[in-house]
């Protein structure tokens, strides 16, 4: 019983050590991996959340506008029009009108 309770001792810490090392080492092995210096081709514009598990998402992908459904069964595409120059452009036009 006494050389169980020891070995108890010694692997349960040694465990939690492993665990929190190989949690750290992912996310700094994936934080890495991430930074590249590439452009991303998708953009989240806006979410609204309509109901728990459904929610609406405005994607902006090479210069369209997506909207999509989002349940816990998956995704399905609404509506596509053309994206926007830039949020500033939309205000100048907003005040003209």
């Amino acid at each position: 019983m006494g050389w169980y309770l020891l070995k108890l001792l010694i692997l349960l810490p040694l465990l939690g050590v492993l665990i929190w090392g190989s949690v750290w080492l992912t996310r700094r092995v994936q934080g890495r991996l991430n930074t590249g210096n590439r452009q991303k081709t998708a953009r989240l514009v806006e979410t609204t959340m309509l109901a728990p598990g459904v929610r609406l998402a405005v994607i902006e992908f090479r210069g369209r506008e997506i909207l999509v459904g989002s349940t816990r069964h998956g995704l399905t595409r609404l509506a596509e029009a053309d994206a926007p120059q830039t949020r500033a452009s939309l205000e100048q036009v907003d005040r003209h009108a």
